[in-house]
């Protein structure tokens, strides 16, 4: 794995000895990243990162990538024999941790995740895994809250969270230069009755 340490990866989730190990974490997001939308953050082994632009001017690596992934998916093969199939090593560099949350109290069943946000090619070409995705859009933190606020994009409250935080910036590269290094709280959604519906609010 490229980009980061066991030790820096600890430092970033504030994890415990008793969890997960941390770098599992990056690994799980890289590694539903490439099943759900076809886009694997890698490096060649060695080499510069490759960038999905690169994987579609190089039609046998964007065939080998899809016949990995579809192998993938069915079970066939695993995530370690994908990267040593495609001699490559994950890109943990590219991703910048930013969320921790938890589904609210109220829930029947409850989860803890965790977030991460990456920069790709202008380029690069999205296949969803229609099991797991519906649709792939590319919107701007704007044109996504738009949506919503039109009822035209249905977004659940740690996304619309994150991308109210994302708004600001004009390009990838300023997001991930401010989420770079900052501290990431463990984020509770409160429910609140108000009038004509219930309003969230968010414990740290």
């Amino acid at each position: 794995m490229h980009g980061i340490t066991h030790q820096r990866a600890r430092d970033r989730l504030r994890c415990m000895d008793s969890g997960p190990p941390a770098l599992a974490y990056w690994v799980a997001a890289i590694r539903e990243t490439f099943e759900e939308t076809g886009v694997l953050l890698s490096r060649r082994v060695p080499g510069d990162c490759i960038l999905p632009s690169e994987q579609s001017e190089d039609g046998v690596r964007g065939e080998a990538e899809a016949l990995a992934r579809s192998k993938l998916l069915a079970g066939e093969i695993d995530f370690a024999e994908v990267l040593e199939t495609l001699d490559v090593t994950l890109d943990a560099g590219a991703l910048e941790y930013n969320g921790h949350w938890l589904t609210p109290e109220c829930e029947p069943r409850r989860y803890e995740t965790r977030f991460f946000a990456a920069e790709v090619g202008a380029d690069a070409e999205v296949t969803p895994h229609r099991r797991e995705m519906v649709d792939a859009l590319w919107l701007t933190p704007s044109k996504a809250l738009a949506g919503n606020q039109s009822g035209t994009l249905p977004l659940v409250f740690p996304t619309l969270f994150t991308l109210e935080e994302l708004e600001p910036f004009t390009t990838p590269r300023e997001a991930l230069a401010f989420l770079r290094g900052r501290p990431v709280p463990r984020r509770l959604p409160i429910l609140e009755r108000v009038e004509g519906g219930v309003r969230f609010n968010v414990s740290d």
